[in-house]
């Protein structure tokens, strides 16, 4: 008897449970990093395209490795795992209860508008915060400080 082929919305599903090694309060769905599901015209291969937050991450390789991980526990064997650029990540991929966690996390989401509104503290809430360096823990996100708590934060950039 041959087992049946696992929905697509499962395999969805399944890598929802995949933390971000980075953000580890976000999946790699949150993020918007998996950008399609799909099984291969021969119908034996699974196909999952991703894309990079930035530029030369150097997450997408433990990204990489705990989809294969994860695809393997749930028992596909057959998988390739396709680097998609084009078109390039954006914070707005991110959805509003994934930028609730990121605040709740002590990071602050990307602003909604412009890179020129000011990064709401989400320590504080306040928006009396500078920029202290453009590049923070990761290379996605800088760091900033609030100037009403005194707390240093990473804040997403918007891109």
């Amino acid at each position: 008897m041959v087992a049946a082929r696992p929905s697509v919305g499962e395999i969805w599903d399944w890598l929802g449970e995949i933390p971000d090694p980075e953000v580890p309060v976000l999946s790699i769905v949150d993020l918007g990093i998996v950008r399609d599901v799909r099984w291969s015209d021969d119908q034996n291969e699974l196909v999952i395209s991703i894309t990079p937050t930035y530029s030369g991450c150097p997450a997408l390789d433990a990204i990489a490795n705990d989809i294969r991980s994860s695809m393997k526990e749930h028992g596909i064997e057959q998988l390739k795992l396709q680097t998609q650029l084009s078109p390039p990540w954006t914070t707005d991929w991110l959805s509003d209860p994934a930028k609730e966690r990121l605040r709740a996390y002590g990071i602050a989401p990307p602003p909604l508008i412009s890179i020129t509104m000011p990064i709401t503290c989400p320590h504080c809430g306040s928006d009396q915060t500078q920029l202290v360096s453009r590049f923070g823990s990761t290379p996605c996100k800088a760091l900033y400080k609030c100037l009403s708590c005194l707390e240093p934060f990473d804040a997403f950039k918007r891109h």
